[in-house]
């Protein structure tokens, strides 16, 4: 991509941060949507509550990456906080969607956040792109949150749903809670330790979002995962390697659920997700296996 105004959401976050780091660092102008008054030149303001964008910030912005949303595994799984969930999702995003289409010269891609919990449990089965939506909680959150760009698609802007997988980084996500239990010699298996995870290093995932942005061809759902889907328990071996360190607890299913409440039910689920679209689309992975994206993670 030639050098371009961008607007991102969620850049203070682990993915938004690392991408606007990227981005600037190749000299393109990168404005972020902050959820206050804008207090600086590179601000947009927004409230996904209310769904309301300052669309006037986004005028001359050749790409919107939108990654807000809380945090799945921030909080249990009450009622109340199912609801921030899929509200910080879908209604956030349908705000920015709508923001985006209401321009005179619209953007030319909104790449829009989301999961491959959009495919539930898949067991020992592989799944790409093409696989429907699995059942529960986290996969019909994810059908309304990519439903909620239908504004952008309609104005004919170029529209892309990441599909996000497990981020290896030290800094925040899931396996930002790993590497200090590891480290410590705390870290071992979660369940009977065989079901799926389905991980992307870091790098690999901001790599994947440029690609997208600078690939044309590319439009709806593309998953943002590494090209060789692993067990727990392989994880696990695989952190004691890298970390040179035992991994000998277990953590019993029935201890999770009741520590994890409903959000136990994800953990222990097996999500084999290939990133088809990626690889067809000629991307290539720098950290493809799971030894060398924990590596990455600690540079």
């Amino acid at each position: 991509m030639l050098r371009s105004r961008i607007a991102v959401s969620g850049s203070s976050g682990l993915i938004g941060a690392a991408l606007v780091h990227s981005l600037r660092a190749d000299g393109h102008e990168v404005v972020r949507l902050v959820r206050r008054p804008a207090a600086a030149g590179d601000e947009v303001e927004w409230d996904p509550g209310r769904q309301y964008v300052d669309a006037a910030g986004l005028v001359g912005c050749d790409a919107v990456v939108h990654l807000a949303g809380a945090g799945v595994g921030d909080h249990r799984w009450t009622e109340g906080y199912k609801r921030e969930i899929r509200d910080s999702r879908v209604l956030g995003t349908r705000a920015i969607a709508e923001a985006a289409a209401s321009l005179d010269t619209p953007p030319k891609v909104l790449l829009s956040g989301s999961a491959i919990g959009y495919y539930g449990d898949t067991g020992d089965r592989s799944v790409d792109e093409a696989a429907p939506p699995g059942d529960g909680f986290l996969p019909s959150v994810c059908v309304e949150w990519e439903g909620a760009t239908a504004a952008a698609e309609e104005a004919g802007i170029r529209t892309v749903h990441a599909r996000t997988g497990l981020v290896v980084a030290r800094g925040g996500g899931a396996w930002g809670r790993l590497f200090p239990l590891f480290k410590a010699g705390l870290g071992g298996r979660l369940g009977n330790g065989r079901q799926y995870w389905s991980f992307i290093a870091l790098h690999d995932h901001i790599a994947a979002l440029r690609h997208i942005l600078d690939t044309g061809s590319l439009s709806g759902p593309v998953n943002l995962t590494g090209p060789a889907p692993v067990t727990n328990g392989q994880v696990t071996a695989a952190m004691g390697r890298v970390l040179h360190r035992p991994t000998l607890f277990t953590a019993p299913a029935p201890a999770l659920r009741i520590a994890l409440g409903e959000f136990a039910g994800d953990v222990l689920g097996s999500q084999r997700v290939l990133p088809g679209r990626l690889l067809d689309s000629g991307f290539s992975f720098a950290f493809p296996d799971i030894d060398a994206a924990i590596r990455s993670a600690l540079r």
